[in-house]
């Protein structure tokens, strides 16, 4: 027998329990999901429906075979849609949930043996016949031949220029999803950063105060761009850009091969263009030096993430709305301290300028997005990890050492056979790598491996420690 644990109650998560449960009989799958409700994790736990997914409906689905599965559940809960629709976050929950239930009967009809387990896995520690022993909850433990890490999203770390005064006034909120614990309606609101997550917070900011004044932070200013309204016809000429990129030697030839492209076909959207790269990012991160990449996170990200994780039109739209409302004003600065307790007090040095002033907010709310240094965060396993040395941070603190099929690494680079990661852990080899078509076929190429015996080998099931 050989059970396997897929640690991670999000997307990811259930695109891994899902594509097992399907193919899998050789032993128990347990999938260790928290106390979170499984299948919906940060990401589509919304209930706000001002937050749309950044994706059109006929791309997104959970399992690799997905059709046009998504878009028929979604018109039994909001009536005709159309596939280029961008639906509500919290649709998409539903959709997982009722996706993972069906390979939940399924899987009992053929008989498999699974479990899940509602806490959070605690340690995770290598046999010395092989496999691993996974502890869950405070004292019961899992012997496994494979795990799967799929944990999502870190939660987000006070920066540092925030003091501690601030962070226990109750007016600073490191949760951009839980506003609804911030009973008194704030006269203003501060939302340091302008990305996605941004977006969504402000939506249901406006929405919850509409009487407040609202105010978005980030160094450059940038909200990110907009979806066209509808699909884009492809680059004609994006292969032979993309072997001219996969060519070149640094971020610095990619942009200029990129913005010659762009150049030379101005019929051509440049949404398009960018989107057409999806298949070769991976490769074009991977091919970049240490130094090189560093080069990118420094000058070049900024303007990537913008063009590249684009909002749906009618967030944009309402985005816009509200600037020219005035009730949101956006500033370019860098945030040099938070103090007080409330009003807290932000300092600021405006980017144009460079003069430093200071502003006064009922409330900060912290939505800077995803966070993936895990030698600096919180979390209980991922630390435990690292601690005992079963895995390894990124040298550039984008999640763990794996290699680009997920296998972990150790601080020596030796592989782990046996533990794997998905999603957001992999941004350090993968970059692109937390959108739901990457999850679903990281997903399924992992199970396909695991049943056709190339991922490790099988080992005893049944035991009470490690």
């Amino acid at each position: 027998m050989a059970d396997i644990a897929v640690i991670g109650g999000g997307a990811a998560g259930a695109a891994a329990f899902g594509e097992l449960l399907a193919r899998f009989d050789a032993g128990t799958i347990h999938w260790i999901v928290g106390q979170h409700e499984p299948g919906r994790g940060v990401a589509y736990a919304t209930s706000d429906d001002r937050h749309l997914l950044n994706v059109r409906a006929s791309s997104m689905g959970v399992f690799q075979e997905h059709g046009d599965d998504f878009i028929r559940h979604a018109a039994q809960q909001l009536g005709q849609v159309k596939g280029t629709d961008f639906l509500p976050r919290r649709v998409f929950g539903d959709f997982i949930q009722a996706q993972v239930g069906a390979r939940i009967d399924a899987a009992r009809r053929a008989g498999r043996s699974f479990r899940i387990h509602p806490e959070s896995a605690r340690a995770i520690v290598q046999r010395g016949e092989g496999g691993y022993a996974v502890r869950v909850g405070p004292d019961r433990w899992l012997d496994v031949s494979l795990v799967v890490l799929a944990v999502g999203a870190l939660a987000q770390r006070p920066l540092r220029t925030v003091s501690t005064t601030a962070l226990t006034s109750g007016a600073y909120e490191l949760d951009p999803w839980q506003l609804d614990r911030h009973v008194k309606a704030p006269r203003r609101v501060v939302v340091i950063g302008t990305g996605l997550t941004a977006v969504d917070t402000l939506l249901s900011a406006a929405a919850r105060w509409p009487y407040a004044e609202l105010i978005a932070i980030s160094r450059h200013g940038l909200w990110p761009f907009t979806h066209a309204a509808l699909p884009l016809s492809p680059y004609p000429r994006q292969s032979e850009l993309n072997q001219a990129l996969l060519g070149c030697d640094g971020v610095a030839p990619m942009l200029r091969e990129v913005r010659r492209a762009i150049d030379s076909a101005p019929d051509t959207d440049w949404r398009s263009i960018i989107d057409g790269m999806r298949p070769i990012n991976a490769l074009l991160w991977q091919r970049l030096s240490h130094d090189q990449r560093k080069q990118f996170l420094r000058h070049v990200r900024w303007i990537w993430e913008a063009s590249r994780h684009r909002m749906a039109p009618a967030s944009g739209e309402a985005i816009y709305q509200l600037q020219e409302e005035g009730r949101l004003q956006v500033l370019a600065a860098r945030v040099l301290d938070v103090d007080g307790t409330a009003p807290l007090q932000v300092t600021l040095r405006e980017r144009a300028t460079q003069l430093v002033s200071v502003l006064e907010a009922d409330l900060v709310i912290q939505a800077t997005g995803l966070d993936t240094a895990v030698a600096y965060g919180a979390h209980e396993l991922l630390s435990q990890l690292l601690r005992d040395g079963v895995a390894s941070a990124d040298a550039l603190q984008l999640g763990i050492r794996a290699e680009p099929d997920g296998q972990l690494l150790g601080p020596s680079g030796e592989p782990r056979p046996g533990l794997y990661a998905m999603g957001s852990l992999l941004r350090g080899i993968l970059w692109e790598c937390t959108a739901m078509p990457e999850i679903r076929t990281a997903a399924h190429h992992l199970a396909t491996q695991w049943v056709q015996g190339v991922v490790g080998d099988s080992s005893e099931s049944a035991g009470e420690g490690p």
